[in-house]
């Protein structure tokens, strides 16, 4: 998941997050604001479906170019490793954050509205929210981890992360919208104008993330784990 060294293979790999980001966000959140526009065409399954597909099919296209981070949560927690320049994350986080806004301008274009463009609100209390969005994203970046960072599994990262979200966004979706992602939740927020408890959509994904790479540098190491 890390990228090359060279300024014109970092330009491309800032480009490359823009894009990625840019359909996750078009193809996640219009499947919500289709399934509303439409009285439920889609269905809170489709729409589970919807992200994880767009991510697997993402990563596979653009893993290579940019490793595919689309997220600025999983842009921070390989920061915390060993696996990605920290000089890179305000141009990955920007790319990340240009990508979302557009997607979710072009989806609210198409459907003529800026209501109901899959913005991400709360349905139980904050602090049930908030650990809803931590554990979910810990879990979806502890599989980021462990299988694109393992020989033998790294060729089933897209399907792994993709069925991390999808299964994530089925069981979370109804609860806080799964997120896991700040610029998930910042492209339609800015364009629908809905910030409510967006602050906790920025930080519980961030920390989960982070969690998370702490578990996998715990696996990894060569200390035994203690017998249960």
């Amino acid at each position: 998941m890390g990228i090359a060294k060279s300024k014109s293979s970092i330009m491309k790999a800032y480009m490359a997050e823009g894009v990625g980001t840019f359909f996750l966000v078009l193809f996640g959140t219009g499947a919500v604001a289709v399934d509303h526009l439409t009285g439920g065409a889609i269905g809170h399954q489709g729409i589970a479906c919807t992200f994880g597909g767009v991510v697997a099919v993402v990563i596979y296209a653009l893993g290579s170019v940019s490793g595919a981070h689309l997220n600025p949560a999983v842009s921070i927690a390989f920061a915390c490793t060993d696996l990605f320049d920290q000089k890179h994350l305000m141009g990955y986080w920007l790319a990340q954050t240009v990508g979302a806004v557009l997607a979710s301008l072009l989806v609210a274009y198409l459907v003529d509205r800026t209501t109901a463009i899959g913005t991400t609100v709360p349905a139980v209390s904050l602090e049930r929210a908030f650990m809803v969005e931590l554990v979910l994203t810990y879990f979806l970046m502890l599989v980021i981890l462990q299988v694109s960072q393992d020989a033998s599994n790294r060729a089933f990262t897209g399907l792994a992360v993709g069925g991390a979200v999808l299964l994530a966004a089925m069981v979370g979706g109804p609860l806080t919208g799964a997120s896991m992602n700040p610029v998930r939740t910042l492209g339609p927020a800015l364009v629908a104008g809905e910030w409510t408890a967006w602050w906790l959509y920025v930080t519980a994904p961030i920390l989960g993330a982070i969690l998370a790479t702490l578990s996998w540098r715990y696996w990894r190491s060569d200390v035994p784990a203690a017998s249960v």
